[in-house]
């Protein structure tokens, strides 16, 4: 049952990760509904979340080879390339791996549970249907075009998506939409700018809870990530498609829904 377990885990990480409705939230929630963490130990369990998001992150680099490639070529410097495209992602990552870094334990003590998910998914909701129906203009077309001013912003709004629920995607987006930046852009966009959040999640989780993990683990966090990435794959280019015809407008109902059921559950 614990790798039925470990696969669900990372279908929802997998799906989550990338789409405006919040993977930690979902991880959080899941968890609790199939008692994964009891079963695995809640530390233990909290590792295995944060490493499954590596899938995620391979699932990037394999949806974008080129970009990735001319991305890490440090000879180039124009565009979302090379030293300037790593630039704009240190840029946008330093605010909330401050932030998180400093409130890692105080979030993890008081926001990782059911009803405080419940009010970051309301509140998301809120952001998503405000910011389509103000609908912001956009100035800057395409990666490339991206400025320093909008990285660190869009870095300023992630830092919202440090309340679980809220959605690291979806504070991407709309903060990158609010900041002028074309809708698909900004979604591009929040595909890379997860990357060194994830990344730097992961390897500090792993190198402070290494202790707890033995070789008899390593198959569930085989299987976790085997399936987080390729259910991530699944989702980025569904995303994609996505939003070169529709608003954003549906994870909103989707996200409020959710959080509907969650208050009900907490409530009974």
């Amino acid at each position: 049952m614990l790798e039925l377990k470990a696969a669900i885990m990372g279908i929802v990480e997998g799906l989550t990760e990338f789409l405006p409705v919040s993977s930690t939230g979902h991880l959080i929630l899941v968890q609790e509904w199939i008692g994964f963490d009891k079963a695995l130990g809640e530390d233990l369990a909290k590792t295995f979340d944060i490493f499954i998001q590596v899938g995620a992150i391979l699932a990037v680099i394999v949806a974008y080879p080129d970009r990735f490639s001319s991305l890490v070529d440090v000879r180039l410097q124009t565009g979302f390339r090379g030293i300037r495209g790593i630039g704009l992602l240190i840029c946008t990552s330093l605010p909330a791996m401050a932030v998180g870094f400093a409130a890692r334990g105080w979030i993890k003590q008081h926001l990782y549970q059911s009803t405080a998910v419940a009010v970051g998914l309301i509140a998301g909701s809120l952001w998503i249907l405000w910011t389509e129906w103000r609908r912001p203009v956009a100035r800057t077309e395409g990666l490339d075009g991206l400025q320093w001013r909008q990285a660190l912003g869009i870095g300023l709004f992630q830092c919202l998506a440090l309340w679980p629920g809220v959605s690291r995607s979806a504070a991407t987006i709309l903060g990158g939409m609010l900041l002028g930046v074309h809708r698909k852009t900004a979604t591009e966009y929040s595909f890379f700018a997860a990357i060194p959040v994830l990344g730097a999640a992961a390897a500090y989780e792993m190198l402070k809870s290494f202790h707890h993990i033995h070789s008899a683990h390593a198959i569930l966090f085989g299987i976790g990530l085997a399936v987080s990435f390729a259910s991530a794959l699944a989702a980025v280019k569904w995303l994609l498609h996505y939003v070169g015809g529709h608003s954003f407008s549906g994870f909103a109902w989707y996200r409020l829904a959710l959080a509907a059921i969650v208050l009900l559950f907490a409530v009974i």
